[in-house]
């Protein structure tokens, strides 16, 4: 593909964002919905009637006699009428930073920006994505999108614009102090600094325009917001409008400037000893020490890891599973071998300690051990058209939810008592 015919539509926006005078950075913002558990919901919840967990994994108001969604519309212009949150006066790209350690106990820094992108409605090429998605998944972010008309989380998009990374540091070297900071539960710092100026403004749109993007995290939401904005353009005449896009978090595709992990599965329903005689079809099957977190570095191209109470084991691919995959990634094996078995449930952890110990604790039969995709194996899957298995990437740190809103104007709801 020419990136030159398929260029990405950054767009500077005015975000909706809380008043650091009238709350606590920390108690408020949240991790995406997708990697927040039942348990998890309840502590942010908790933390503040204010937290983002509250708009962006709601609940009924069985009172009031609204449905989850119904309700985080109604709690978000609350926060709106309350001042809580406020709109920014000018459009501008915010600057955001994330401070961490990596697995392996390296300091790393992502630099990006959060912007309005535009969507390609029409699949011409300016945004890629490389994961198939779950339907409910994108159910409940449609139905989340229609009854507030707010982007809560960004979509994590990775630009193919050289330079892009040096752009965002250059701007940052002259903002000063973060306007907004914060440390979530894992010790990672988020920053946010707001530019609005016209010469930034300009040369942050040019340079992302120049390439297409890449679909990091997110393709559920994407594909949302895509749905939402053919649905507004059916009622409209198909004028164009702020449905036309969504919320972004835009890193520059670089090793350096991400941390990308494996997503293993667990499997119950299925005995380990029922599951290697499935599996015989597809692998040759050898035990393995018991320690398989160095797969990544130690196993050969294409083995993937097996964990069940009979211990561990490495899962070489024969040659009719290679010749009947899409694909020689992990994941894409994996999931024709997983359709071809018998009715079990299915579970996705980014943790090998965790994954490993829902075995041990007897919440999975079985768990398979994936490596992580490597930046250039992503990009030449998108560039092909083509899509990899769900949950095959892991992206992190991710973006926290609160850190900005993007409210779509001429389709907000009224403000509701």
């Amino acid at each position: 593909m020419c990136y030159a015919s398929a260029m990405a539509r950054l767009e500077p926006f005015a975000a909706v964002r809380y008043d650091p005078a009238r709350v606590d950075p920390d108690s408020v913002v949240s991790p995406p919905y997708d990697v927040v558990d039942p348990v998890e919901r309840t502590r942010l919840a908790a933390l503040s009637p204010y937290n983002a967990i509250h708009v962006e994994l709601p609940a009924r108001d069985e009172s009031g006699g609204l449905d989850q969604y119904e309700n985080a519309a109604r709690i978000f212009h609350g926060w709106l009428d309350a001042g809580i949150v406020r709109r920014d006066v000018r459009d501008g790209f915010y600057l955001y930073r994330m401070t961490f350690h990596d697995e392996h106990g390296h300091l790393r820094v992502t630099t990006g920006l959060l912007c309005a992108l535009g969507l390609d409605l029409h699949g011409t090429g300016q945004v890629l994505a490389h994961e198939q998605t779950i339907p409910k998944d994108r159910i409940d972010r449609l139905s989340l999108l229609r009854s507030t008309r707010l982007n809560t989380s960004p979509i994590w998009v990775l630009s193919l614009a050289k330079g892009l990374t040096s752009t965002c540091r250059q701007a940052l070297a002259q903002a000063g102090e973060s306007h907004w900071r914060t440390t979530d539960s894992a010790g990672v710092v988020h920053e946010l600094w707001p530019v609005s100026d016209d010469r930034h403004v300009a040369q942050i749109r040019a340079l992302g325009a120049s390439a297409p993007v890449l679909i990091a995290d997110g393709h559920h939401r994407y594909e949302t917001a895509c749905t939402y904005a053919k649905e507004c353009r059916a009622r409209n005449g198909e004028a164009p409008g702020p449905h036309d896009l969504a919320l972004a978090f835009v890193v520059e595709l670089s090793e350096d400037e991400l941390s990308i992990r494996a997503i293993h599965r667990l499997l119950r329903g299925i005995s380990s000893e029922d599951l290697e005689v499935l599996l015989a079809p597809f692998f040759r099957i050898e035990s393995a020490s018991d320690d398989l977190v160095a797969l990544p570095a130690t196993a050969s191209p294409g083995v993937i890891g097996l964990y069940t109470r009979n211990g561990f084991k490495l899962l070489y691919p024969l040659a009719s599973l290679e010749q009947a995959a899409q694909d020689d990634l992990d994941a894409s094996r994996l999931k024709l071998v997983l359709d071809s078995l018998p009715e079990h449930d299915l579970t996705y952890e980014p943790g090998w300690h965790e994954a490993t110990t829902a075995v041990r604790a007897g919440r999975a039969d079985a768990t398979f051990l994936l490596r992580p995709v490597a930046v250039a194996r992503m990009e030449r899957v998108a560039h092909d058209g083509r899509r990899m298995a769900p949950k095959s990437t892991y992206f992190q740190p991710k973006p926290l939810t609160g850190m900005a809103y993007r409210l779509l104007e001429g389709w907000g709801p009224a403000p509701q008592s």
